[in-house]
């Protein structure tokens, strides 16, 4: 489909890309990775046509079309959001227009009879392209796409220009993703993605039709929708069919192995050098020393790329808050007429990691202004806990450092003491590095800033985070800096995070916002995605269930009636009975008194059975959650020993063990609450 042939590129003195040759086949979903800088952005727009390389050549077919979806300088105005996006469905839309024109001129009763046929012909060749190229679904995949993107349907009709840039992005990308071109290239394409939107792209993606080259810092994103990765390092691109996970072994193990090779190049290259300057100027070994000279000569270096420390940080220690931190009553939120909560009540305790999650829009950063206090209520109140020490990183936090210090001293100032001598490891965790840090903030870009205020936000000590997007702006080597000092923190986590791999290591609690409410859900947030999909399915045959007992409740009250009336017959029955008329056999009442009795006793030994099934299985369930009540506190005196989370691999099991068995228990006492709903119930019930 596309090949790059000996492909060279430089800015200045930079090579980004050295005879470079690599091609990419129809339908495949590629994944181009690499370190800021090396390059990714500038492949995508030389394959676009955008850049021109320095030597060698970009191979196409000719009928090859390719849409790019850039990073930023996104811009739409003159349309409607409906009218920009199926603008993507040009020549469709011209073949409609001309249509249209086409009947109004055959009801034209000036036009001649071979002028008329001659437009009948037109239109019938017009509407038989229109429907093989399926013109009459456009409105329905236009308005799929918006709504999958995140835009209501009273968003269609508003003129473009109206939203922000983040919004420009979602109209480009429905605009693109319409299109259909035969090459897909998108760059970062889930910034400024809720996570609804992601799922929904991630399996658009999927089902694809032609091939896709991304770039994203999304792991679970790459992961979901990638079988290919293209690495692109040391100025050449590296191929691994694999997802985003196994390629980070796969590169671990190369690297390791390029590393190995490195080594045992420069130790023979040494022994070789001292032989040499030992036997220089003996006569004897002249030939032996020029031998050697020449096989030095030869020798290729082997370049391994520059090796990034791993950083293993533990926040500050920072006394424990109270049991409760956070608590909302009754509260109420809006901005004119425009109510974002009603009646809201929210309880955050003590250890609680909690993802905030709902589209767009839907109040998550509102919220998280109130909780930490930058904004107050319009209704209700909002009570901090005994003893909290709290940390909010906003969504504009880079905008709020001060311009005037350096990045180094940005850090020190406010920082422990005991802290300091890790400020230049977590710099370089977060890109500053060498003379980086002596610069003055305000000559960062957006992103710098963005990573200096995270780094900032890990040095001080608290027990209460809230963090709108921190991940914004991060790639992902400083993504899992940041991910591992969240996991290893020990107070209570409130985020708001569009990456849903940073969601699902961290988050074991999800509260849904929307429509003026705040719904938690205990566990991850596959979990959630799990309730939410089988909502339907459990509500449907709980209206059955319901449905089922109405059907049973009328059939035993008709039972009931029909019963009453009999009765009543038989009471009036003696007063109109003909003199002639025997009287009914004096054994029959009796029976009818035996077989009834019968009946009864079945009944009751049938409940009463059931009771005392029930009883066991509540029994069964009291000694299950005992049981892990206490496997849940012999986890908790493994987590609580001092030092345990310094060796993330051994303490993660536990952590994850801990969090089944809590999900466990909870699943048991809910199984319990309704066993023991139906034993208080009367016997005859």
């Amino acid at each position: 489909m596309i090949q790059l042939s000996d492909l060279t590129k430089t800015f200045g003195d930079r090579v980004l890309f050295d005879h470079v040759t690599w091609q990419i086949t129809d339908r495949e979903r590629v994944g181009l990775c690499g370190p800021n800088g090396a390059g990714k952005t500038t492949l995508l727009k030389m394959m676009a046509g955008i850049d021109e390389p320095d030597e060698g050549a970009i191979l196409k077919p000719s009928a090859l079309t390719v849409g790019n979806l850039p990073q930023d300088g996104l811009n739409h105005s003159g349309h409607t959001v409906f009218g920009e996006a199926s603008s993507a469905f040009g020549e469709l839309l011209a073949i409609k227009a001309e249509m249209h024109e086409i009947e109004e001129r055959l009801g034209d009763g000036a036009v001649s009879e071979i002028d008329h046929q001659a437009m009948l012909h037109r239109y019938s060749d017009l509407q038989d392209r229109f429907r093989l190229h399926d013109g009459y679904s456009i409105e329905l995949k236009t308005a799929t796409v918006l709504q999958g993107l995140g835009f209501k349907t009273s968003d269609f009709e508003r003129p473009t220009e109206t939203f922000s840039g983040g919004w420009q992005m979602r109209i480009a990308l429905a605009k693109l993703l319409l299109g259909q071109p035969n090459l897909l290239l998108l760059d970062e394409p889930t910034n400024h993605l809720d996570l609804e939107a992601r799922n929904w792209l991630e399996e658009y993606l999927n089902a694809y039709p032609h091939a896709v080259i991304l770039v994203s810092h999304d792991r679970f994103f790459l992961d979901a929708v990638v079988t290919r990765i293209a690495d692109l390092t040391l100025r050449t691109l590296t191929d691994y069919h694999t997802n985003y996970s196994g390629y980070l072994a796969e590169h671990h193990e190369r690297i390791e192995a390029m590393r190995k090779a490195k080594r045992d190049q420069d130790e023979e290259v040494g022994r070789v050098r001292m032989f040499i300057d030992r036997f220089r100027y003996q006569a004897t070994k002249a030939s032996q020393v020029q031998s050697r000279i020449k096989m030095l000569e030869k020798v290729v270096p082997i370049e391994v790329p520059l090796e990034r420390k791993k950083i293993n940080f533990n926040f500050p220690a920072c006394a424990k808050s109270g049991r409760i931190v956070l608590e909302l009553k009754h509260v109420g939120k809006a901005y004119g007429e425009l109510s974002i909560f009603k009646d809201l009540n929210l309880h955050i305790e003590r250890g609680d990691r909690i993802a905030l999650v709902g589209p767009n829009g839907a109040g998550k950063s509102t919220l998280m202004r109130m909780l930490s206090g930058e904004e107050t209520p319009g209704a209700g109140e909002c009570m901090l806990g005994h003893n909290v020490v709290m940390q909010y990183f906003a969504q504009d936090e880079a905008t709020r450092l001060d311009p005037a210090p350096t990045v180094y001293e940005t850090l020190s100032s406010g920082s422990p003491l005991q802290m300091v001598p890790m400020i230049r490891n977590i710099l370089g965790g977060f890109l500053f590095s060498g003379d980086d840090v002596y610069k003055h903030v305000r000559v960062l870009s957006g992103g710098e800033r963005t990573r200096l205020a995270v780094a900032r936000m890990l040095l001080r000590p608290s027990n209460t985070l809230l963090l709108d997007e921190p991940t914004n702006h991060l790639d992902l080597d400083s993504k899992e800096v940041l991910l591992d000092a969240l996991v290893d923190y020990g107070g209570t986590l409130i985020f708001v995070s569009h990456d849903r791999y940073f969601v699902e290591r961290l988050a074991t609690k999800i509260i849904e916002i929307g429509s003026g409410t705040a719904i938690a859900f205990p566990g991850t947030y596959k979990e959630f995605l799990y309730h939410k999909a089988h909502a339907g399915d459990a509500q449907a045959a709980g209206l059955r269930a319901e449905g089922k007992g109405l059907r049973a409740q009328g059939s035993g009250q008709k039972t009931e009636a029909a019963a009453a009336s009999h009765g009543r017959e038989k009471e009036r029955s003696p007063k109109r009975a003909a003199p002639h008329q025997a009287a009914p056999p004096p054994t029959a009442a009796p029976k009818q008194n035996h077989d009834e009795k019968k009946r009864g006793d079945a009944e009751a030994r049938k409940k009463q059975k059931a009771a005392g099934a029930r009883q066991a299985r509540i029994a069964t369930l009291e000694a299950r959650i005992a049981e892990t009540e206490a496997a849940i506190r012999d986890t908790e005196e493994q987590m609580s020993a001092p030092g345990f989370y310094e060796d993330r691999t051994a303490s993660q099991p536990v952590i994850d063990r801990h969090q089944a068995l809590m999900w466990q228990v909870g699943n048991l006492m809910h199984q319990w609450e309704e066993l023991q709903s139906l034993a208080d119930l009367p016997v005859d019930a």
